[in-house]
């Protein structure tokens, strides 16, 4: 594990952005949003990438920009789909410790809302269940810390992160 960033990944509204600010607050870090990297990098809204690309082509605009992605002392919040490119993911793991922020279906389906408006990359017929499937395994085979979010709230996820980095780097009082 590599402790000079910290890479959240997760499901849509799984709070990988919020807790990530937060985080990098306390930490010192800087924090990045690899979506808002891509909406700046392609000049458009996911939505409109995904729509223009289809999600293939926007798995492929996420794993470039994600693959030299170079930072230092950074926290940075992945979109949901950033664990289908391989490379990707070998990268950030090589400059950082990933956290896989999860949270149960049930209570994923409460927070989320209009899933084409967050710019979600669904295939044609694919609904949340068939998502929230597919990828589990996916984050769970890129993650070298879990955090088990339940229905908690932002303090009490961050808390649980916040542990989990202290007992493996000793992070929580940079």
């Amino acid at each position: 594990m590599n402790s000079s960033n910290i890479i959240l990944i997760g499901m849509p509204g799984v709070g990988k952005s919020t807790v990530g600010v937060i985080l990098a607050k306390q930490l010192g870090y800087m924090f990045t949003d690899s979506d808002l990297l891509i909406q700046q990098s392609e000049k458009k809204l996911l939505k409109d990438i995904i729509a223009e690309k289809g999600v293939d082509g926007f798995i492929e605009v996420e794993e470039n920009i994600l693959s030299d992605l170079g930072t230092d002392r950074y926290v940075v919040a992945t979109g949901g789909s950033a664990v289908y490119g391989k490379r990707a993911m070998e990268h950030l793991k090589s400059i950082g410790t990933v956290v896989y922020l999860k949270l149960e279906y049930e209570v994923l389906c409460k927070r989320l809302g209009d899933l084409k408006g967050r710019g979600v990359v669904l295939r044609e017929g694919q609904d949340l269940k068939a998502l929230y499937e597919e990828r589990i395994p996916l984050y769970e085979k890129y993650a070298d810390i879990v955090v088990e979010e339940h229905d908690s709230g932002i303090e009490d996820t961050l808390d649980r992160l916040l542990e989990e980095l202290d007992c493996c780097f000793g992070m929580k009082n940079l």
